[in-house]
């Protein structure tokens, strides 16, 4: 039996440290780049559904998924799937 990888798409929110005179200058310097990462800050949210492969462009493994009940036949996504690939 083959063995696949598969990457899921995930929401985490991750902590940083900026010094700035306001929120409004803190965030803007993360934006830019210059916070400071708090170690073991990042925390697990959801699988993120709304992002995933197009079916237009997976057709075959969309179809699969039709089949066993895991998509609807309007689905325009594969929800939270990156990639898929044998290895």
């Amino acid at each position: 039996m083959p063995t696949f990888e598969i990457d899921q798409y995930e929401l985490h929110a991750t902590k940083y440290r900026v010094k700035a005179n306001s929120e409004g200058e803190a965030v803007a310097k993360l934006l830019a780049g210059e916070g400071e990462l708090v170690d073991q800050s990042q925390e697990f949210i959801e699988v993120a559904d709304n992002y995933g492969l197009p079916t237009n462009e997976f057709p075959e493994l969309a179809r699969e998924l039709e089949k066993l009940g895991v998509l609807g036949i309007d689905d325009d996504v594969i929800p939270s799937i990156c990639i898929v690939y044998e290895v």
